[in-house]
């Protein structure tokens, strides 16, 4: 009768299991681009922002007569190209709220934290693997709304070229502002642990709130609008200070603020909480 002979486990077989950040960030990653809406989903903010910024071009008027939809509004050719940027920060903030709270859904948060028992570095690599990705898309959306609307624009007074004073500081504070989006939805995902009230916490945060708070008195309502999240990060690309708005690294730094206490919030309560 042969017996099985057990080789204890060594320095060097506990090194190749131990579970760093690098490899946390590796799971994730693939974890990420795995999923079918991943693709699908940054395909579409890259389309709404290339299409509505596009579009805003060609319809412009100087006169503004009978211009309506996206870009109404706008002042200069910076604002016309970001005219779709609601609609993908929308796009990005649901695709966050999904790879965050999709696995709580799904139940894989089980076997994600089983492989990760600190599991605060599950956190930090969803954080960042999805950060740069909506980072860059955003951006190329950005600069490819911009450049594709030019052609429509040559020859008016709100034509601008990437040379302009500010126009590649807005280019790129609109794809660090849907970036940190991301990393926003990443956070009330994990959170909330809940794709529809994630979403809709998203939802409320950004575009709500703007609105309940312009039925508030107008000194209050003034004092408090510039901070809020949404009007915050819209400051950061916005190629014109307009009054009662903050700077754009001010707006920055409050966004930033706001995103930094939704990832304490998650980290707390993924340390804390069971599963």
């Amino acid at each position: 009768m042969s017996t099985l002979t057990v080789r204890p486990a060594t320095a060097f077989d506990r090194l190749k299991c131990k579970v760093t950040g690098p490899r946390a960030l590796r799971a994730e990653w693939a974890k990420m681009w795995s999923l079918r809406s991943t693709w699908i989903t940054l395909g579409v903010a890259l389309g709404l922002l290339l299409l509505a910024g596009v579009l805003a071009a060609s319809n412009y008027s100087p006169s503004g007569a009978a211009v309506r939809g996206p870009g109404a509004g706008a002042k200069d050719a910076v604002g016309l190209a970001l005219s779709g940027i609601d609609f993908a920060q929308l796009a990005i903030g649901v695709l966050g709220v999904l790879i965050a709270a999709g696995e709580y859904s799904t139940g894989m948060i089980r076997s994600t934290l089983a492989a990760v028992p600190s599991r605060l570095p599950v956190l930090w690599s969803k954080v960042a693997a999805f950060g740069l990705v909506a980072t860059a898309v955003a951006t190329v959306g950005a600069f490819a709304a911009f450049l594709g609307g030019a052609h429509f624009l040559s020859g008016d007074a709100i034509s601008l070229s990437l040379s302009s004073g500010g126009v590649l500081r807005s280019l790129l504070g609109a794809g660090l502002y849907l970036g940190l989006v991301g990393v926003f939805a990443v956070a009330l995902g994990t959170l909330v642990r809940s794709i529809a009230g994630g979403i809709g916490l998203l939802v409320a945060t950004l575009m709500l709130l703007p609105v309940l708070t312009g039925l508030l008195p107008s000194g209050l309502g003034n004092d408090i609008s510039p901070y809020l999240p949404g009007n915050a990060g819209g400051s950061i690309f916005a190629l014109h200070q307009a009054s009662n708005t903050l700077s754009p690294g001010a707006g920055l730094a409050v966004f930033a603020g706001w995103v930094a206490l939704a990832l304490a919030g998650a980290a707390w309560r993924l340390k804390r909480a069971d599963t």
